[in-house]
C-alpha cells in the first residue's frame, strides 16, 4: 500500500518544498514558509545520505518541522513593532472618544450618522437631530453612541 513512499528521493522533498512555497505565496500565513524549509532540509540530508527509509525521512521532516516554525514564530514577533497608529486599518475603532453632531434623530435606539464621505448605523439612546454625541465604543459595524449634554 505504501510502495510509492520507498524510493523518495532529494528531489521528491525539494518539489513538495516548492509547493510548499508556491501555498505560502498564495495564503500568506508564514506557517507554509517553516515547513518549506523542513522539507528542504529534508532533501539536504538526502544529497549527504540517499539510503534513509522513508519513515526516517518523515520523522526528520516532522522534527524539523516543530523546531522551524517554534524558531520561525520567535523570530518574527521579535521584528514585530508596534505602531504609532494602531487604529490604522480598522476605520471604526479611529471614531471612538471622537463627538459628532447628528443629523437625523435616533430612534428605538438605532440611527445613522454622516461621518466624512460615509454613513455609519449608530446605537444608544434615543435624541433628536442635533444633539452632540461621542463614540463610545464599536459592536460589529455599528457606532455606539451617547449624547452630551451641556449646561445652559
Amino acid at each position: 500500500m505504501l510502495n510509492w513512499l520507498i524510493p523518495l528521493q532529494i528531489w521528491h522533498w525539494l518539489i513538495f518544498a516548492v509547493l510548499l512555497i508556491i501555498v505560502e505565496i498564495i495564503l500568506p500565513t508564514t506557517f507554509m514558509l517553516w515547513m518549506a524549509i523542513s522539507a528542504g532540509v529534508v532533501g539536504v540530508i538526502l544529497l549527504f545520505s540517499p539510503t534513509l527509509n522513508w519513515e526516517v525521512q518523515f520523522l526528520i521532516f516532522a522534527f524539523v518541522s516543530v523546531i522551524s516554525v517554534f524558531l520561525g514564530r520567535t523570530y518574527v514577533q521579535t521584528f514585530y513593532k508596534s505602531t504609532d497608529n494602531p487604529t490604522l486599518n480598522r476605520r471604526g475603532e479611529q471614531y471612538i472618544n471622537k463627538t459628532f453632531v447628528l443629523d437625523s434623530p435616533m430612534e428605538n435606539g438605532k440611527g445613522k450618522i454622516r461621518i466624512d464621505d460615509t454613513l455609519w448605523q449608530i446605537t444608544g439612546t434615543d435624541c433628536p437631530a442635533g444633539t452632540r454625541v461621542i463614540v463610545t465604543r464599536l459592536e460589529g459595524a455599528a457606532l455606539c453612541v451617547e449624547p452630551i449634554y451641556t449646561s445652559q
